[in-house]
């Protein structure tokens, strides 16, 4: 029966998505567009010269590209389906995810991994086309490819929590949408979105060390393209793993103490 109720709760957001083709089409569509602009942008640049800030032309468009489909791991429409924490505290519904067979903390996490699953077929399935149409480059070797893979999954998993911080901030401020597109502004620029993060000021580099933010995606994409070699990747996956646990050990703290602040409104 448990498992039978984490189905369930991880299928939720891919059926709705599934079930609304004109979605899946303007996915599709902005998918196409931002992978051509992004190419063609990092293309332009490196037009007149040949390494900048110790990348070459072929790393700097597959990093770049590689962020516009990791993108995909976690833009979601939740709000579609009326199911994120800040709908359920605005509208008093929060209180049913008390009530279900599953924890609160649970079916959160099952619906992002179901989230994830889904963003994560749309970003393979564009990654073997980029691969194939010579957009990016292969992995430089098995070894490289499986460290991507570890270093990508714990980057998702420091995610999760970042976002999960933001969403149980609903708990005590019932609305969370200036510290939402704050965050979002710092994540696509302190982990790499945006840019590589060596094209900025040294400061910028040792300032996003300190914080989370950077083992989300600039460090696995940073393995993928050799800039961060093998040797070196040990050290980054401890730091990310670091994260990892002390991030879900914080998230599961204030699941408990949200649990005593649980307020209805608006019915």
């Amino acid at each position: 029966m448990a498992v039978l109720h984490a189905w369930r709760a991880a299928r939720v957001t891919p059926l709705g998505e599934l079930h609304a083709p004109p979605r899946m089409t303007a996915v599709l569509v902005r998918l196409v567009v931002q992978v051509i602009l992004v190419a063609s942008l990092w293309h332009g640049l490196y037009d007149r010269t040949g390494t900048t800030a110790g990348l070459s032309e072929g790393q700097a468009v597959t990093y770049a590209v590689l962020a516009v489909l990791a993108s995909r791991l976690r833009e979601l429409d939740q709000y579609a389906g009326r199911d994120t924490v800040l709908q359920h505290m605005h509208f008093g519904t929060i209180v049913y995810w008390y009530l279900r067979p599953l924890p609160p903390q649970r079916y959160h996490a099952l619906r992002a991994l179901g989230e994830q699953v889904y963003g994560f077929a749309w970003a393979l399935g564009g990654y073997l086309v980029c691969l194939a149409a010579g957009v990016v480059d292969p992995p430089k070797s098995a070894a490289v490819a499986g460290v991507f893979a570890l270093s990508l999954l714990l980057g998702q998993v420091v995610l999760y929590n970042v976002m999960l911080l933001l969403d149980q901030m609903c708990f005590w401020t019932v609305r969370n949408n200036a510290a939402m597109l704050i965050l979002i502004f710092a994540q696509n620029l302190l982990s790499g979105v945006y840019a590589p993060l060596w094209f900025f000021p040294e400061w910028f580099i040792t300032l996003s060390g300190f914080l989370p933010f950077q083992a989300t995606l600039s460090v696995p994409l940073s393995i993928y393209i050799g800039r961060i070699p093998l040797s070196d990747a040990g050290g980054q996956l401890a730091i990310q793993a670091g994260w990892a646990v002390a991030l879900t050990l914080f998230t599961r703290f204030l699941w408990r103490r949200a649990a005593r602040r649980v307020i209805s409104q608006g019915g």
